[in-house]
């Protein structure tokens, strides 16, 4: 169990930042750095308070941001290198259905695709209800994405198998049917291995 002096709250935080990586860190950037989900949040008794590991892991990839940007330059968008991101959420829910090599993480598509803007992206270019051409749409990433921000997609793609990986992942699903079909194969699975002789190899 973690211990409670490892969480701060805002102010705390910003004076653990500032001390941390020697430069001026306030309560506002650390509401901005939980506002857009840089770090997460946890609540106490209707407080907002951070994992102070979180915040190391946070100053870990600034510090990364930093020294590449002494060497490339201060035009460098690093959120774009998406460093703060574990692998288990850049192949969020239905993007880990089945490997594929040439496809980019989901966040690289909301950020084009979303309404926000920043210093390198100062339009919006797509709007609710809009429509999104992905003409060699692979594994269907963008398709999935542009459907979670509201926006309708179509996809292409020259192979058959993934046009079949794009529309498996995109496709209506009847939940309870699924359901249904999982206990059936789970059924007849364990009736299929109870009937098994093989003798299992056990090891002392």
């Amino acid at each position: 169990m973690i211990e409670s002096a490892e969480f701060l709250n805002i102010k705390q935080a910003s004076a653990w930042a500032t001390a941390h990586i020697g430069k001026v860190v306030t309560p506002s950037n650390i509401a901005y750095l939980i506002n857009y989900g840089r770090v997460p949040k946890s609540g106490d008794n209707g407080g907002t308070l951070i994992a102070k590991r979180d915040l190391i892991e946070y100053y870990k990839s600034y510090q990364r941001e930093t020294n590449y940007k002494e060497k490339l330059g201060n035009d460098l968008n690093w959120a774009l290198s998406f460093d703060q991101y574990k692998e288990s959420e850049t192949t969020k829910h239905v993007h880990r259905l089945h490997p594929y090599k040439g496809k980019f993480i989901p966040q690289l598509v909301e950020y084009f695709l979303d309404a926000h803007t920043d210093k390198f992206k100062t339009e919006a270019f797509f709007r609710k209800g809009d429509i999104v051409l992905d003409p060699f749409c692979g594994s269907g990433t963008t398709l999935i994405q542009a459907n979670e921000l509201g926006i309708n997609a179509v996809g292409i793609d020259v192979s058959a198998f993934n046009a079949l990986i794009s529309n498996v992942k995109i496709k209506r699903v009847n939940l309870v049917a699924l359901q249904n079909a999982l206990k059936e194969i789970t059924h007849w699975l364990k009736a299929f291995t109870a009937e098994q002789s093989n003798v299992e190899l056990k090891l002392n």
